[in-house]
């Protein structure tokens, strides 16, 4: 597996990482647990080493599942988990100081560590100046508790405030083709200050892969079921991305997920894709994307196919669509 540096922070890690949310959270059918024991070592042995979680994730059993999975290759893995959500009634916020250390103890517990190598603010708090999040992050990293601070969603106002006072490792943000709006004003700031992208839901929350139709029903459990960019209309309307990448794929004897990663990992080097599965086929298949090379006309086809194409349907519904901030 390729190696990566997020931005300048001297953090380098596998050029894919693996998003482990949905081995224990927010998509259903839920998968069985030794199974994903199996997959996080399974995805170790393939070279990936880049590994995100965070305590709302279950609530809290993903970190235990790393902690389980993780702990006979501590020495091989990086993780990086998140702070700033309250647990019991989400979307709700909270990133006081007192809060972070809280989280951040109870982390390292579940995870079976003893630092934490990158420690996110989940999404950006208003009641909490952000210089105050970093000031914490900054203490812990003191203390040996955590090695990087990364921000989750944040704007560019938030970003260098709190680079300001703890360089920032990475920012976690949504982008793939059909997320692109941190393209004008977040991508810029990044590599002026020389911080990594880690995106989240890089193949749409699995649309871009091609394998969710309209004609597909969710299961009422499912977190896409809440999505008005997951209705059957707005799945149907937007098939013109899936066809775009599918029509690439086939150019290359690839998937319209290889694609999608791949068109990702072309944008700049310090970009660094976490996809999430509960398959190992697909986990291949990912992986596999690091070593499709997008020519330059691929890339120009996709840039001018993508302009003509009006996504449908936000990413969140409301009460979540306040908490990301560009």
């Amino acid at each position: 597996m390729k190696q990566r540096r997020l931005g300048r922070s001297g953090l380098e890690v596998s050029a894919l990482g693996l998003g482990c949310m949905g081995m224990s959270h927010a998509y259903f059918p839920r998968p069985d647990r030794a199974a994903m024991v199996t997959l996080l070592r399974d995805a170790v042995d393939r070279g990936i080493n880049f590994f995100d979680t965070a305590e709302v994730y279950g609530p809290y059993t993903n970190e235990e599942l790393l902690g389980e999975a993780l702990a006979p290759v501590r020495n091989r893995v990086l993780i990086a988990t998140k702070f700033g959500f309250k647990v019991d009634t989400m979307p709700d916020v909270d990133s006081r100081p007192e809060r972070i250390r809280a989280v951040c103890e109870a982390s390292l517990k579940r995870l079976r560590i003893d630092t934490i190598d990158l420690f996110y603010q989940h999404r950006p708090d208003p009641n909490v100046p952000i210089e105050d999040v970093a000031g914490t992050v900054q203490d812990l990293i003191r203390q040996g508790k955590v090695r990087f601070f990364g921000l989750s969603e944040s704007g560019p106002e938030a970003i260098r405030r709190a680079h300001a006072v703890q360089p920032v490792a990475a920012l976690q943000s949504e982008y793939s083709l059909w997320t692109r709006d941190l393209e004008a004003k977040v991508l810029p700031l990044l590599e002026e200050l020389g911080i990594g992208l880690v995106p989240f839901s890089p193949l749409g929350r699995g649309y871009l892969t091609g394998q969710l139709d309209a004609s597909q029903s969710l299961d009422a459990a499912d977190f896409r079921a809440t999505l008005p960019r997951f209705t059957a209309e707005a799945r149907a309307a937007n098939v013109a991305l899936v066809e775009l990448l599918g029509r690439i794929a086939k150019r290359h004897e690839a998937t319209p997920a290889q694609v999608a990663l791949a068109w990702l990992l072309a944008k700049q080097p310090w970009i660094v894709p976490i996809p999430g599965t509960t398959k190992l086929h697909r986990l291949e298949e990912n992986i596999a994307a690091t070593e499709l090379d997008l020519g330059a006309a691929d890339l120009a086809e996709i840039e001018t196919a993508a302009a003509a194409i009006t996504v449908q349907g936000g990413r969140y519904p409301e009460k979540w669509q306040k908490l990301v901030s560009r």
